[in-house]
């Protein structure tokens, strides 16, 4: 191949997704139903009902192109936030809003800072603008606030702090947060990835900060994916200063959220039940593994999120066979945990489903 690729393709790591049921299915010769996947932090009860009512009619539309500024969802949003529609920007996920800030602030020269066993996609994104990644090491496998903030330099565009943390599901205390959000640097973006922040029982309200301006370089960012249930469609949105917004705009494609996510997202913030059942379900799930591994002896970090990290001795080779037995989990090698497989909370089930195989292979 000839052509003259930017060179810092040569270096630049690939993203491993959990493992689609069907691709199992086709690899293994197992019946699709006859697998469950607990590898991806998705929600078990699947979408909101509201948001699968609302879908089924809005599909006739789909000849058209979604409203390109996605107004109801905004103003929705923005009413539940208290923030304004200028606070707001959309991401096909709120993976793009990663890149969207790589593309306004990164470059050669420059750097971010992440945490041992960040988000991959963090410094995945911070690589391909040729920026250098500052990993700061893990404090109990979660971030070490102060130790991030001493390893800012002045080349430093970009923090990103995960809270509850992907794939940990650590949780940084309230103090040392709040503390390490008021000092970091006003000429570095901090982006505060809240994923998974409407599982928490008391979550740090970091919005009140945007909503009066006392924080221009925080983004935050929220997705449609977890509790809500609507990974498929690929719906995520961002929340900061106006003026952050507006230069994240110009690098929005247009029309990144499309017609169903857009129509799905609105309906789903309406449907608190769907919400209470997902964190009434996954509190339980959560009590049960953690149960479990202290039976089995086996070391577990506590998780504030939808999923749990334990170590199995060997990761890859436990997750294999667990795969063939119809249960797809998540290795952690690509983290640097080999000895960890992480799994998502299911339903009763599935839960039940998935120790029984733990248990058998090991």
């Amino acid at each position: 191949m000839s052509l003259p690729f930017n060179p810092f393709l040569k270096t630049l790591p690939t993203y491993q997704p959990g493992r689609p049921i069907e691709e199992v299915a086709r690899e293994l010769n197992l019946p699709v139903q006859s697998i469950i996947k607990v590898a991806s932090n998705e929600n078990p009860f699947g979408p909101s009902p509201l948001a699968l009512a609302a879908m089924q009619k809005a599909l006739p539309g789909v000849n058209l192109y979604p409203d390109g500024n996605a107004f109801y969802l905004k103003q929705k949003l923005a009413a539940k936030l208290g923030v304004e529609t200028a606070n707001l920007v959309l991401g096909n996920g709120s993976n793009e809003i990663i890149e969207f800030v790589g593309h306004a602030l990164l470059g050669p020269d420059t750097n971010i800072v992440v945490s041992q066993y960040c988000f991959a996609i963090y410094p995945i994104v911070a690589k391909m603008f040729g920026a250098q990644v500052i990993t700061v090491p893990a404090k109990n496998y979660g971030h070490d606030l102060p130790a991030m903030l001493r390893a800012i330099t002045p080349r430093t565009r970009i923090v990103f702090v995960a809270n509850p943390n992907n794939p940990t599901g650590t949780l940084a205390s309230r103090e040392e947060l709040i503390k390490f959000v008021n000092d970091v640097p006003d000429n570095v973006l901090l982006v505060m990835d809240e994923a998974y922040i409407e599982f928490l029982d008391e979550p740090v309200d970091l919005v009140p900060l945007i909503r009066l301006g006392a924080r221009k370089n925080l983004i935050l960012m929220r997705t449609f994916s977890k509790i809500y249930g609507l990974a498929g469609l690929r719906i995520g949105y961002g929340i900061a200063a106006p003026e952050l917004v507006s230069a994240l705009e110009k690098i929005r494609q247009p029309f990144n959220a499309n017609l169903l996510a857009q129509t799905a997202a609105l309906a789903a913030l309406d449907d608190d039940e769907h919400v209470r059942r997902t964190r009434q379900n996954n509190f339980n799930g959560l009590e049960f593994f953690m149960q479990a591994f202290r039976e089995l002896k086996l070391e577990y970090v506590p998780s504030f999120a939808n999923f749990i990290l334990v170590r199995v001795g060997e990761g890859q080779k436990v997750f294999d066979a667990m795969q063939k037995s119809g249960v797809i989990t998540r290795p952690m090698g690509g983290y640097q945990l080999p000895e960890w497989i992480r799994i998502s909370v299911g339903t009763p089930k599935e839960n039940e489903r998935c120790l029984q195989v733990l248990k058998s292979v090991r």
